[in-house]
């Protein structure tokens, strides 16, 4: 019973730790390079699946009536927005004096803040207590925000980005529109037209948490693998991950320091702190320093240690 205990309290921790341990054979044996390479498009291929039934299964349990921004949006993005800014500063008025190191940091600590709210975040949000409603609008108007960002900033820090505003906001969309629409028109159907299928959904305890749980186990995975096969030095890496956390500390603190005024401070922390990490590293691997995806791929262990702590203390005063 106290390892079903601990296993509740440290989901997030846990899955992250069994998808690196399941990665490293495959980095540290030879003979188990070529599996792993193998496998690797399969789980690149089943982890939107996590994430279209993640979202369907919470979707299912969403008032659609009560999908309207709220204040703390607005505070909330405009804070990414002004830190997104003091970001290029540098790069806009000396890149070409930047070391490529410096310009590497630089872009992977931009990814954690211009990324879009996680989709998963209403999962925590739900679990904590807070306001589901709020927190699907939020991740709807962050993507957007998100897909307007990306194809003005990438050519300013990257010159040699191949990016256009109308490709770029194109593709966001489309994945915005996949990763989050179709699954909230599915969960409305079933909801008002299939009312035993809804019950049946709905009255799997923590179903959305768990599905999430195994999706980062795959996330954690292709993280590992990424940093062990990165080609930088030790001292990069670690101050990739090293800002990192500070962001991911100063984005939660910030976001409920944010949602404190309106009353909702669980909310404006998870929307601002839990990025899209997944997306986030897509991004930095089509479009800038394939290095820098190293800075979301750290962000991942940082904000799931968050929402541990968080889950912990909630089930510890409930």
């Amino acid at each position: 019973m106290e390892i079903v205990r601990f296993l509740k309290d440290w989901t997030l921790p846990a899955s992250m730790g069994f998808g690196a341990t399941a990665y490293l054979p495959f980095a540290l044996v030879p003979a188990l390079d070529a599996a792993g390479r193998s496998m690797a498009p399969f789980f690149s291929a089943i982890l939107p699946l996590f994430m279209f039934l993640i979202l369907f299964v919470t979707f299912c349990k969403v008032d659609f009536r009560r999908l309207l921004p709220v204040g703390w949006h607005w505070w909330v993005a405009l804070f990414q927005l002004l830190t997104v800014g003091l970001l290029l500063s540098p790069a806009l008025l000396c890149q070409s004096q930047l070391p490529q190191s410096v310009l590497v940091l630089l872009e992977a600590v931009l990814m954690c803040v211009i990324a879009p709210c996680a989709t998963a975040a209403a999962v925590v949000t739900q679990k904590l207590g807070g306001s589901l409603e709020q927190m699907t609008t939020y991740t709807f108007l962050s993507n957007f925000i998100t897909a307007l960002l990306v194809p003005v900033c990438f050519p300013l820090i990257e010159p040699s980005a191949d990016v256009t505003f109308l490709s770029a906001f194109s593709k966001i969309l489309y994945e915005v529109t996949v990763v989050l629409l179709v699954p909230m028109l599915l969960a409305y159907v079933v909801k008002h037209h299939a009312p035993g299928l809804h019950r049946r959904i709905v009255g799997v305890r923590d179903l959305s948490y768990y599905l999430w749980a195994c999706s980062l186990m795959i996330v954690t995975g292709t993280t590992v693998k990424n940093i062990v096969h990165a080609q930088a030095p030790l001292w990069l890496l670690v101050s990739i991950a090293l800002a990192g956390l500070v962001l991911c500390v100063v984005q939660f603190a910030v976001g409920r320091f944010i949602g404190h005024f309106f009353g909702h401070a669980q909310e404006a922390g998870q929307a601002l702190g839990q990025k899209n990490t997944a997306f986030a590293i897509w991004l930095s691997t089509a479009y800038l320093n394939p290095l820098s995806s190293v800075g979301p791929g750290c962000y991942i262990l940082w904000q799931n240690i968050v929402n541990s702590v968080e889950i912990w203390h909630k089930r510890k005063n409930s």
